[in-house]
């Protein structure tokens, strides 16, 4: 079966982006050349990979199980690039990292130097839930993701990055001593949670089972920089990551609330799958990470331990 490597290439970029235009767009080509390489490949094969109805794309059972197979073959040419790459002293490629939504007031300050460090080496996130981080994670789409609550389902590898505690947070009174707030606030003010699959969302509620709140008017918000504006807003409270309310919490438009049995502390681990082989590039920067997470620690997130003793 003679496929080339660019019929590959192509086939997978059609797959995620189900557009022709997207494709050549994505692939620096012309819509032309994107067409004939398609059909070239739907030749190799006694039944259809896509389908094109009207104006829309659709990959059949078939081609989407064949792109699986192309993805491990495009992720191992890239490691024949990467190591034929690194024997010259050069470090290149593309790393895939899925973030859970609150990771993004993380990951940038652990890969930031890297890059600056490797300036041949590409960088993707992928900032979503918690849900569609595993999902890219067990499909072996993405090189490391970065999650704060462990699943139980998926054997991974780990390294710890930094501690993530999470407080119940309301509007700032600007008043050096905080108010306390007893544990039934959440059963006369509202509670604001983050949409269901998110991890912030599934610590809040087992907190709340756990302490037997009965929530009052409960506010559901999809993303954390929607709670934070909302907190802000004094629309209610919510347990939150201190690590994406820096800027709120210095200058306290938004304060911590003393609560029994708070904060809960988990980890920001980076995973990857532990039958995964990493690519040269992949284990290139775990080494630049144990290295380096110290200096990271010291350099990015001092203010972090200070808010909680203020």
């Amino acid at each position: 079966m003679n496929f080339t490597l660019q019929q590959l290439l192509i086939f997978n970029a059609l797959v995620q982006t189900r557009s022709v235009t997207k494709t050549a767009e994505k692939l620096h080509l012309t819509q032309p050349a994107v067409s004939i390489q398609l059909k070239n490949m739907q030749r190799l094969f006694d039944q259809p990979i896509f389908e094109s109805i009207g104006k829309k794309i659709y990959i059949t059972p078939f081609g989407e199980k064949l792109n699986q197979n192309i993805q491990s073959i495009i992720k191992e040419a890239e490691n024949i690039n990467q190591l034929t790459q690194s024997n010259k002293g050069i470090i290149q490629g593309q790393l895939k990292i899925a973030v859970v939504s609150t990771g993004k007031y993380v990951m940038p300050y652990f890969i930031s130097d890297y890059l600056k460090a490797n300036p041949l080496v590409e960088l993707q996130i992928d900032v979503s839930n918690k849900q569609q981080v595993l999902d890219n994670l067990k499909n072996n789409e993405v090189d490391f993701a970065l999650i704060s609550i462990l699943p139980d389902n998926i054997n991974l590898n780990k390294i710890d990055l930094i501690d993530n505690k999470l407080f119940m947070i309301g509007k700032g009174t600007n008043q050096k001593n905080k108010k306390t707030v007893p544990l039934k606030l959440g059963e006369c003010t509202p509670l604001i949670y983050r949409e269901k699959g998110s991890g912030t969302r599934q610590t809040m509620e087992k907190f709340i089972e756990r302490k037997k709140i009965k929530p009052f008017k409960p506010i559901e918000l999809t993303s954390n920089e929607a709670v934070k504006q909302a907190l802000l807003a004094d629309m209610g409270y919510s347990i939150m990551p201190l690590i994406g309310l820096k800027n709120e919490i210095v200058s306290h438009q938004l304060e911590i609330i003393p609560i029994p049995g708070l904060p809960i502390r988990t980890v920001w681990w980076l995973v990857w799958l532990n039958e995964k082989v990493n690519s040269h590039l992949a284990e290139h920067y775990l080494e630049h990470l144990r290295k380096n997470k110290t200096k990271i620690l010291e350099n990015h997130f001092s203010w972090f331990d200070e808010a909680v003793r203020d």
